[in-house]
């Protein structure tokens, strides 16, 4: 299907200008320096819109989450007026950390140390021996002190710079490609946290390339096309980058193993009424034979495919937003991936992997083909944390963990001179680029106040 770039109702698959790129080394300090770990939060953490939670977490008045954000903790809250805040999680008294549970319902907050109690839009509303505050009575004078907050695509944004650009300015041009997926309505059904002993940009590197796919994910040849040359790489002048990768088509050198290709693509054909053996000695002809069976069937199944090119019924769009997170868009869902970095230790973070499912009209259980399970709508999805090996982020995102530990350790190894790289990982490059240019205050986001 021939794509206006100018047309907002399809996304635009246009290939983006490549910026020019240095080739200073990326060298392991990056990931194991205190001193750079101070850098990155003080000029660049501080400074971006990140993710907090989901819209749909907080339904009710009175809702709240709370997100551990490096040394930060955040609080959301929906108020009276329906209106989602953000808040510093921090007492005005004494700095005690005002909300401990990481979810629940409240008509205020109330510490827990000397009883100091706030509404839900963050006044301070209730202090014991109120009369004794030489300095006059705090309540009407205090605040819990209220950060940039928005919403898109379902999630809850929020930015700790009170003088930040705007969200729309910091998605773009993702935010209008991925208007045509149902972000809102798709529901979180896998919330994994794993406490890793890696530098969350070995994180970030990983899902910035698709060089490693041939060994770490050895299956995945069976129904991509991972090539270099069959995939598309866009890098836009805020940091946000993308890949566009072929699906429902195996790579080549697959080829002469058709029972394997037949194994992974079943499922698809079965779903969407192909009969798979006739596809032996012509895989090829599968990817555009199954998105004319999507476009013909997709009302009958409970899916609006209306707005999706042919190429988004099969393939793999992977959107980076600077500086941590990924939506890997497949046709029924969304691998949401970031690396968060931890408060003190350079060598640690927290990775999340949360899957969202876009359950057809009508339907309350379907099979994930990505997690290899059936996911159900009226199950409700527990956050789960632990060490890689404890838990599991999914049979293909575990085979990605499993190498950061390792990389972290060669990081900080006095035999790694720095990075030699091929030109398909340049998005790695780019992004280090942008850290930098957040550091030293030339970033174009920055540039913009």
């Amino acid at each position: 299907m021939a794509i206006n770039p100018k047309d907002n109702y399809f996304t635009d698959t246009s290939k983006a200008p490549e910026p020019k790129l240095g080739d200073k080394p990326i060298l392991g300090e990056r990931y194991t320096s205190v001193e750079f770990m101070e850098l990155e939060w003080e000029h660049m953490w501080t400074k971006v819109w990140q993710i907090g939670g989901t819209v749909q977490e907080l339904p009710n008045v009175g809702d709240y989450i709370t997100y551990n954000y490096g040394r930060e903790s955040i609080l959301m809250t929906k108020g009276q007026d329906q209106k989602i805040r953000a808040f510093y999680n921090v007492c005005q008294h004494r700095a005690n950390r005002l909300v401990q549970a990481e979810s629940g319902n409240s008509d205020s907050f109330s510490c827990g140390y000397h009883g100091w109690k706030y509404a839900l839009d963050g006044e301070l509303i209730h202090v014991r021996d109120e009369e004794d505050f030489l300095q006059g009575s705090p309540c009407g004078k205090l605040r819990l002190t209220e950060i940039p907050c928005d919403l898109w695509g379902g999630f809850i944004w929020f930015n700790m710079d009170e003088a930040c650009n705007s969200l729309d300015d910091f998605l773009a041009p993702h935010n209008e490609h991925l208007s045509v997926y149902p972000l809102d309505n798709m529901m979180r059904t896998d919330w994994i946290t794993i406490e890793g002993d890696f530098n969350w940009k070995t994180v970030q590197d990983n899902f910035n390339e698709s060089y490693h796919i041939p060994d770490v994910h050895p299956q995945l040849k069976y129904f991509l096309d991972e090539r270099y040359q069959s995939c598309q790489f866009d890098l836009y002048p805020n940091s946000n980058v993308r890949m566009l990768m072929p699906g429902s088509v195996p790579t080549p050198r697959a080829l002469d193993e058709e029972d394997m290709i037949i194994e992974y693509i079943k499922h698809d054909a079965e779903m969407w009424e192909l009969n798979v053996e006739d596809y032996r000695g012509r895989f090829e002809d599968f990817r555009v034979d199954l998105q004319k069976q999507k476009r013909k069937l997709a009302e009958s199944k409970g899916y609006d495919f209306s707005k999706f090119n042919d190429d988004q019924l099969t393939d793999n769009y992977h959107y980076g937003f600077f500086p941590n997170v990924y939506f890997s868009m497949k046709p029924d869902g969304n691998i949401f991936l970031r690396g968060t970095p931890h408060a003190t230790d350079p060598n640690k973070c927290y990775f999340d992997m949360w899957y969202f499912t876009w359950f057809p009209d009508a339907q309350e259980e379907y099979y994930s083909f990505t997690m290899e399970e059936y996911k159900s709508k009226s199950t409700p999805v527990d956050h789960i944390v632990g060490k890689f090996g404890e838990v599991s982020a999914g049979p293909g995102i575990d085979q990605d963990v499993g190498v950061w530990e390792s990389q972290q350790q060669g990081l900080a190894s006095r035999g790694f001179k720095g990075d030699y790289m091929p030109n398909q990982e340049r998005r790695i490059r780019y992004h280090h680029e942008s850290i930098d240019r957040y550091i030293d205050g030339t970033h174009e986001f920055l540039q913009k106040k």
